[in-house]
This record gives C-alpha cells, structure tokens and sequence, in this order.
C-alpha cells in the first residue's frame, strides 16, 4: 500500500490513495484521459509524469490518420469542442516508436486505447498491443463522436457493443475496458451488455456531441461540422451516468468527464468509479493531473477520508 500523510491542525493522520481495477494496483486514482494526454512523454519534459495512477495514451487505429479537415477546435463555456477525428501514427509505429519513448520516462502500467472501423480491426489493434508487457489494460474506444461509420457507431447500439467485447476478449489476456458514449438514451443497457459480452471493466463517459455556429459566416465553426464536448460542462452528466452503472454492473468503473479538482475525483469516486481519468482540463492546464494528486490528501483529510477505496460507490 502506497500511503500518503498530511499534517494539519488537528495533528497527523495517514490516508491511503492506492486503489485497485481488477487485480491490476494504483498509486492513487488519477489517469490522463487518452487523447489529452499525447503519449506522456510530452508532459515529461514538464514534470515527473511518475507522481499519476497510469495514463491511457492518444487513440490507435490500424492505419496511420491524419484526421478530420481544419478547424477542428472551437471554444464554448465550461469546455471545448473538438473534431480531431483520431489522428495517429497507427499501431505498429505506435509500438515501434512511441511506446519505447514513454517506456524511458513512465515506468507505471499504462491504458491502451484502442479504435476501429470494424469489429476486425478492434481485435487486430488488441492483439498487438497484448504482446505489451507496460499495457496493462486495453480500453476499447467505441464511443467517438469524430469520425465516420465507426466509433460512435458501435457505442450507441448493445448488440455492436457487445461484439466488439467478445472478438477483444478472444484475443488478449489482459483486462478489457469498454469506453461508452454519453450520447446514447439507455447508457445502462449498453453497459450490461458489454459485461455480458465479457468485459472486465467500463470506462464513462466519452465526449458529448456538440457544435457552435460562426455569426459572421454563419457556418458550423469546425469542419466536421459537429465534435465532441468536453470540459467542466459535462462533468454533471459524467457523473449521473457513473452513478448508473455502478449500480447496473458489477465491474470496475473508471469515470470521466469534467473532471478538473481532487474534489471532482472524490464525487466520481463516491458515484462509483474504482479510478478517475482527467481529459480536457489538461489542455487548460498541463499541470493540473499533478495539482489534483498533490491535493487529495488534503481533501481527503477535509473529508475525514482515510482510504480512497474505501469511498468507492459511498454515494449509494
């Protein structure tokens, strides 16, 4: 047990903020949400990346993407919208190239989010990154609202989520993790059925779709046209849907969406998340994971929290 010790007026007390998803242990619960994130080593040259839980690195297609068209960002309040539309270097450079620089810097296990066109690729992504010893737990993104015919399109249907579980699962042995849209009626429904399906755990909520509208041109602002919202905004959604599947399942939850303050990691924590991933806030502050680790012990002892474990779904 990593253990973690404020003083304060009232004297000293220990908290524990190690937390557990499945068999797999973390220093504490804070995880970079993929796709703010880069593939970490970037936020190395800034601070000692090893101070996070894990990091789930910038989504991995089979082929190399450059992305949606230019614009692809557009500012609203309480967040952003954004159409990147999963570029990357594609899996095998992602292997070759890129996870040895995040090797040399972040010696923790790390997420592997994974993207697909096709209940094939899925799988082809999965396999390959199962032969990584640093991957620890594979998070299937089935939830972007980015691209064309794929992503969103097997998050918002049970059957198709359900699908992808199972072809993941027949090739990897390590944890898999369903990343879930928010822009689906029954969140719930999809949620049981990837569990059914075999999931080890459930990763919620992916960005909402969203758009703003330019009054001088009076055109959509990105070129997508729409794009995913994300930032403080939606951490009140983030936080119902947690709190929905933490009772509807009986696996890990790691939650996101909104979350910018070791406060926000408790309430995720008291709904149902076992771990909390921090997105959008990174790209308003590349500091602000670290922040959030370096204050939770205080808001932990604020809260007379001893173990953060032990806080898991107190909401309920």
């Amino acid at each position: 047990m990593v253990e973690k010790s404020k003083a304060s007026k009232r004297g000293r007390i220990a908290c524990s903020m190690t937390v557990r998803l499945g068999s797999i242990t973390l220093d504490n619960p804070v995880i970079p949400a993929s796709g703010t994130f880069g593939y970490g080593y970037e936020f190395a040259e800034l601070y000692n990346i090893n101070c996070l839980g894990s990091l789930s690195f910038k989504g991995t297609t089979r082929e190399a993407r450059f992305g949606n068209e230019l614009p692809r960002i557009a500012e609203c309040t309480g967040g952003l919208i954004n159409s990147i539309g999963l570029q990357n270097p594609g899996v095998q450079r992602v292997v070759e190239e890129e996870l040895p620089r995040l090797r040399a810097c972040f010696q923790k296990p790390i997420i592997a989010n994974i993207c697909g066109f096709s209940v094939e690729e899925y799988a082809e992504n999965s396999a390959v990154f199962d032969q990584e010893e640093q991957v620890a737990i594979l998070e299937i993104n089935v939830s972007c609202p980015n691209v064309h015919h794929g992503g969103m399109t097997f998050g918002t249907d049970p059957k198709m989520a359900a699908e992808v579980t199972r072809a993941v699962k027949k090739v990897t042995t390590k944890p898999v993790y369903i990343k879930l849209s928010p822009n689906v009626t029954d969140i719930v429904e999809i949620a049981r059925a990837c569990e059914d399906a075999g999931a080890d755990g459930i990763s919620l909520i992916n960005t909402m779709l969203g758009m703003r509208i330019d009054l001088k041109s009076r055109k959509p602002v990105v070129a997508n046209k729409m794009g995913g919202f994300s930032g403080s905004a939606v951490f009140p959604v983030a936080l119902r849907m947690v709190y929905q599947v933490y009772e509807a399942v009986s696996i890990p939850v790691i939650g996101m969406g909104g979350v910018a303050s070791a406060r926000d990691v408790l309430e995720m924590m008291l709904a149902g998340a076992s771990a909390v991933q921090v997105g959008a806030a990174n790209l308003a502050d590349p500091f602000i994971c670290q922040k959030i680790i370096s204050s939770l012990p205080e808001e932990m002892e604020r809260y007379r929290i001893n173990s953060l474990e032990e806080i898991i779904g107190g909401a309920h």
